[in-house]
């Protein structure tokens, strides 16, 4: 083993690997931190690079940019109440409160501090674990993809700040845009109205940047400008960090755990990490009455987890060519362009091309601190701009964000329409990222359900009868109930006790 470590440094300590490293983490955290360029994108984008680059240096560009936008998602979330991706999407209203109450540095600072030690703790799963979890993930069927897929759904009813009916609302509205389209298990135009340009569906990330980005804009104009944020100096960016790690300890741990385990199913990914483990931080809190208002708890845990399942969703894509997430899928094409075909052999025959893709995601996650402040730092002058210059900035990027995804004018229509409906949803008490939710999960539900009913020949016994399916299938319904039976029980410690006639 000293051995291909010691290969494995040789291997990644070339200037060709330095350079790409550095590189790709500057372009991941510019693309990251841009409304509606995902963390995805900024990958694909970077394949036809990885052409010229050898092996290794072309994996690591793919290691680096990956890393350094899901964090730099978290950026414009913190400043403007724009979530970069998905994934940061799910404590982006928690970030910006805590920036409106002048704890900037300290939601940044657990940003890039949780972010790079989740990434740490799923590199050494990838390591440690791989084949252990990797077992579990190949005894998955859409079985438990189902309740996986209905668990993350009951997550708008944890995160949201207004009433449970309107999230579940909101949810569902998600699940009927994700209707759209031909791409369900029929194959049928659904919703389409004979626009050919709704054949595809409507994407997430399209949805994601109207109804955050544009639909701020809109409030912008629409409603006079909020008091200042103070004109001031970012003090230190990791300030207080360590004594978060102490007091969230418990949190930081379960995030990494979440984000690993969910991480290696295939499919998932970090956008469901960070709505998973967010919720579960509020659910199981001692002050949840504080989440939505600026409390950083929920920020530690979810950052630990969504890069958490970066590093471990490249299980199952590294032992059996199964991509864990969107990333990890075009990361097995860059593998298998390489001469790294995924599979058992790989760890054998090329171990020490395996170490070094450890290694690269370790020093991956160390230098996000570094380059991290100093984009937080150049970021910031972002609070002190007048909010004239900086909103037509962020229509231009959502503009062409939106155009790039699909390459037609037609992406820039949806990423319109998705902000007046964000707009009108929100002035009515409406969370739109439980829509945000039920978009990037309705496809996963609907093709898991139907999918297991042909298997089963119509039969829902088989969603009960599996050990595995049963215990996600009684957390989802426990998830369900739970509302009900906190609102049960209030009204019975409310209701007057009858008072004892005195003899």
């Amino acid at each position: 083993m000293l051995n291909t470590l010691t290969q494995a440094f040789a291997l990644i300590t070339t200037w060709e690997v330095i350079i790409a490293i550095f590189a790709a983490s500057v372009y991941g955290l510019v693309i990251g931190s841009l409304p509606g360029l995902s963390a995805t994108m900024a990958t694909a984008l970077l394949v036809p690079v990885t052409f010229y680059l050898s092996p290794i240096a072309a994996i690591a560009t793919i290691v680096a940019a990956s890393t350094m936008a899901i964090f730099a998602g978290d950026i414009p979330g913190a400043l403007l109440r724009i979530p970069g991706t998905p994934a940061s999407a799910a404590y982006a209203d928690e970030a910006y409160a805590m920036t409106r109450k002048g704890e900037a540095e300290l939601a940044l600072g657990a940003g890039v501090w949780f972010s790079a030690v989740g990434g740490i703790a799923g590199t050494l799963s990838l390591m440690i674990l791989a084949p252990p979890l990797a077992e579990i993930a190949l005894s998955f069927s859409t079985f438990e993809y189902f309740w996986l897929a209905f668990l993350g759904l009951m997550c708008a009813t944890l995160v949201a700040r207004s009433s449970p009916v309107k999230a579940i609302a909101s949810m569902f509205i998600g699940l009927l845009v994700a209707c759209i389209g031909i791409e369900n298990p029929g194959g049928v135009p659904r919703f389409t109205f004979g626009m050919t340009n709704l054949f595809g569906g409507i994407e997430p990330i399209p949805a994601l940047v109207g109804v955050f980005a544009v639909a701020q804009v809109m409030r912008a104009m629409l409603t006079p400008e909020p008091p200042p944020i103070p004109r001031r100096r970012f003090g230190s960016i990791l300030a207080g960090q360590w004594k978060l790690t102490k007091k969230y300890n418990w949190q930081m741990t379960r995030g990494n755990i979440v984000g690993i385990i969910i991480g290696v199913l295939p499919g998932a990914g970090a956008d469901m990490a960070a709505w998973v483990s967010y919720a579960m931080s509020k659910r199981f809190s001692k002050e949840p009455e504080k989440f939505g208002t600026g409390h950083v708890e929920g920020l530690v845990e979810a950052g630990a987890s969504n890069n958490a399942s970066i590093a471990s969703g490249w299980v199952p894509s590294l032992l059996f060519g199964i991509p864990g997430d969107t990333i990890a899928a075009i990361a097995i094409g860059v593998l298998y362009m390489k001469g790294l075909n995924p599979g058992p052999t790989l760890f054998t025959e090329k171990a020490s091309s395996m170490y070094a893709i450890y290694l690269m995601f370790i020093i991956a996650n160390i230098i996000m601190i570094p380059l991290g402040i100093i984009m937080i730092r150049l970021a910031s002058h972002v609070l002190r701009a007048p909010r004239a210059t900086v909103m037509p900035v962020i229509m231009l990027c959502c503009a062409v964000g939106s155009f790039a995804i699909g390459n037609n004018i037609f992406g820039v229509v949806i990423v319109a329409t998705f902000g007046v409906i964000g707009y009108v949803m929100e002035e009515n008490g409406y969370p739109v990222a439980a829509m945000v939710l039920g978009i990037v999960m309705g496809t996963m539900i609907e093709q898991s359900f139907v999918t297991s009913l042909i298997k089963s020949d119509g039969s829902v016994l088989p969603f009960f009868e599996r050990p595995i399916a049963a215990i996600l299938a009684a957390m989802a319904i426990g998830a369900l109930i739970w509302p009900v039976l906190v609102w049960v029980w209030r009204k019975l410690k409310r209701s007057p006790v009858p008072a004892t006639s005195a003899r």
